[in-house]
């Protein structure tokens, strides 16, 4: 019986990528892989063998593929120029804002932009313990002393209460720069807004913590122009230090096609005939609203649902039963749907 190569299991959990080892799990990992076993030998397998199996493969279909779009790879590019026009500088570095609606594939893409940086530096520098990048949230409503125990967090440096903001603060400007850090990531920086005074305050001191380290700053949140990241004379100062792109929905285009593509040749299911998510691309377009993130999350809640039931396929009908997220159900409502 040929499994998958890395045998992924469904207690093979990931940790949180805004700690140090969940971020390390992440880098590390590659892609998941299967190749289905003989039907003869699955039908040969005993009860125990046969839910272990299945088991391999709703891990492998819980996960499936990250698809790579265009949007992703600009982003990615981006970051990575900007890592090396920053090596040098010795006045305000130039940061990176990644914009767009909920469900636009933003946390993935920088995330993926953190993994391939990291990969490139271990590859350059092999066996050196440095901790290239880093991985945190913007807390909610949160002061300068939660943004600073977030970096405090990811490294695992003991937050005590006798501690006050400027002592964290400086440790984990001190483990950072000890460690090489070039790259930091601070998602949900919606959270950040510049109309309060907390929002001020907690601005300020991401402003002290980019002055501190020798590192590329790359920001992710959800229409964050509107949000009030740019206003006032702190927003005007990101602003004119910031390169800003933008995710959003896919058009019904060619590269659309080629998304549902990718997924439906990823699928290891022993019914499913090839080519059925490509022939109902535009259906998934409308089932989804062109969410990159909509239209993962529905291909692989069918894969599941397809070796769960038995029926080993996904079907139109399949598809049109199969939940998604709320955002993208108001898209095209169930009782709106043309009939097939």
């Amino acid at each position: 019986m040929v499994v998958a190569d890395d045998d992924p299991g469904a207690e093979n959990r990931r940790l949180p990528t805004v700690t140090l080892d969940g971020w390390r799990q992440f880098v590390q990992e590659k892609p998941a892989t299967l190749t289905l076993s003989p039907r003869a030998d699955i039908d040969g397998m005993d009860i125990a063998d046969r839910e272990a199996y299945d088991e391999r493969r709703i891990a492998y279909h819980s996960e499936l593929v990250v698809v790579e779009t265009a949007q992703m790879r600009a982003i990615i590019n981006r970051g990575r120029m900007l890592t090396l026009l920053n090596q040098r500088e010795i006045s305000a570095r130039r940061s990176l804002i990644v914009d767009g609606p909920w469900a636009s594939g933003k946390s993935t893409t920088i995330k993926m932009l953190g993994k391939v940086h990291e990969q490139t530096v271990r590859r350059r520098w092999p066996g050196q313990d440095r901790i290239p990048v880093v991985y945190i949230t913007t807390p909610p409503k949160g002061s300068p002393r939660k943004l600073a125990s977030e970096f405090a967090h990811f490294l695992g440096i003991p937050s005590r209460a006798r501690f006050n903001t400027s002592d964290i603060a400086d440790a984990v400007c001190h483990v950072l720069t000890e460690a090489r850090t070039d790259l930091v990531i601070v998602d949900e920086i919606h959270n950040l807004n510049l109309a309060t005074s907390a929002g001020e305050d907690m601005s300020d001191h991401l402003k002290y913590f980019t002055e501190h380290m020798p590192a590329t700053f790359v920001y992710a949140g959800i229409n964050v122009e509107r949000s009030g990241l740019f206003t006032g004379v702190r927003g005007k100062q990101i602003s004119g230090r910031s390169v800003l792109m933008r995710t959003g929905t896919f058009a019904c285009d060619d590269e659309w096609r080629g998304l549902v593509a990718t997924l439906d040749t990823a699928l290891r299911l022993y019914e499913h005939a090839p080519g059925t998510l490509t022939r109902n691309a535009k259906f998934l377009h409308r089932r989804t609203g062109g969410s990159i993130s909509s239209l993962s999350q529905l291909v692989r809640s069918a894969a599941l649902t397809a070796i769960m039931t038995g029926s080993e396929a996904v079907t139109r009908q399949l598809l049109e039963e199969t939940p998604v997220d709320h955002a993208a159900e108001q898209v095209t409502p169930r009782d709106e749907r043309p009939a097939r």
